[in-house]
């Protein structure tokens, strides 16, 4: 495994935590710190408890990751403001 490789893994947001930080609980049963990407930041997506969210990893450290993506719920706001 090269130095630049990352591991990525699904999970579920259960805690929101200070400082831009959320509690993961990923597939295998395995929670973890984890902070929103820049570009989620930049485009201001908001993350709420049980979002199902992407997780970047570095193999060196399993306890930490980076919330790469957010996916997109079914009958969400957008949903809303195309029926009206």
């Amino acid at each position: 495994m090269a130095k630049e490789d990352l591991l990525t893994l699904e999970g579920q947001i259960d805690e929101i935590l200070p400082d831009g930080r959320f509690g993961v609980l990923l597939e295998n049963d395995h929670r973890i710190i984890a902070y929103t990407a820049g570009k989620m930041r930049k485009f201001r997506i908001r993350s709420i408890v049980g979002d199902r969210v992407r997780v970047e990893m570095t193999p060196y450290d399993l306890t930490k990751g980076r919330i790469v993506y957010r996916e997109k719920i079914a009958g969400g706001p957008a949903a809303m403001r195309k029926r009206r």
